[in-house]
C-alpha cells in the first residue's frame, strides 16, 4: 500500500465537486450544493463507504451573502471562519483546531508557492492540494484538483476519522476562500 493517497478533484467550484480515487475510479467524497427552504446555499460532503453507500459527513450552510456561514461536522458544530481562520503570523495560511485532540493544523503554501500543504501541529506536511491541468475522466468530471494524504506523516492519523473528514471540508473552504480571497 502506498504511503500516499491521492484524490482526483473535479470542478473548479469545490463546494460541487467530487474527490476520487484515479486507480480504483473509486468516488470517496462529495461535495453538493443546493439552496435550503430560506434561498441559502448548503453545502453537504458525502463519504462513500462501500458501493452504493454513502454517509452524511458535513453540511455547510452558507451565510445569505455566499461569505462564510457555519458547519456541522458529524455533531460538531462551528462557524466556518473557525475552520479558515487567518494565521496572524502568515497572511495565506489558515488555521484549525483539530477534532480530536484541539492542536492547530495550518493550511499554507508551499516553499515555491505553488501547492497548498497542510502542517500538522509540529510542522509536519501531512496532506497537500495540488492544481493540476484539467483532464476529462468520463462519468465523473473534469478534474482540477488532486488532495494529497500522506499516511505516514507526522502521528500517522490523516487517514482516520473524524481527522480525513476534517482535512478534507478544510481543504475545500481553503481553496473557497483563496479563490475568492476572503
Amino acid at each position: 500500500m502506498s504511503s500516499t493517497e491521492v484524490l482526483q478533484w473535479t470542478n473548479s467550484d469545490p463546494r460541487e465537486s467530487l474527490l476520487f480515487n484515479y486507480a480504483s475510479q473509486c468516488q470517496m467524497y462529495r461535495f453538493s450544493t443546493e439552496p435550503n427552504a430560506s434561498g441559502n446555499q448548503v453545502t453537504t460532503l458525502y463519504k462513500t463507504i462501500r458501493p452504493n453507500r454513502e454517509d452524511k459527513v458535513a453540511k455547510l450552510e452558507w451565510a445569505p451573502n455566499g461569505g462564510l456561514g457555519r458547519a456541522i461536522i458529524s455533531k460538531l458544530t462551528v462557524p466556518m471562519v473557525d475552520l479558515v481562520r487567518k494565521d496572524p503570523r502568515y497572511p495565506t495560511s489558515r488555521i484549525f483546531n483539530g477534532p480530536s485532540d484541539g492542536r492547530v493544523y495550518t493550511w499554507t503554501r508551499d516553499a515555491n508557492g505553488t501547492d497548498n500543504i497542510l502542517l500538522d501541529p509540529d510542522g509536519v506536511v501531512i496532506a497537500a492540494v495540488k492544481q493540476t491541468k484539467p483532464m476529462r475522466y468520463p462519468g465523473l468530471g473534469n478534474v482540477y484538483w488532486e488532495l494529497h494524504l500522506f499516511r505516514n506523516a507526522g502521528q500517522g492519523v490523516v487517514m482516520h476519522p473524524p481527522l480525513m473528514d476534517h482535512v478534507t471540508v478544510t481543504a475545500m473552504l481553503y481553496r473557497f476562500v483563496m479563490q475568492y480571497n476572503l
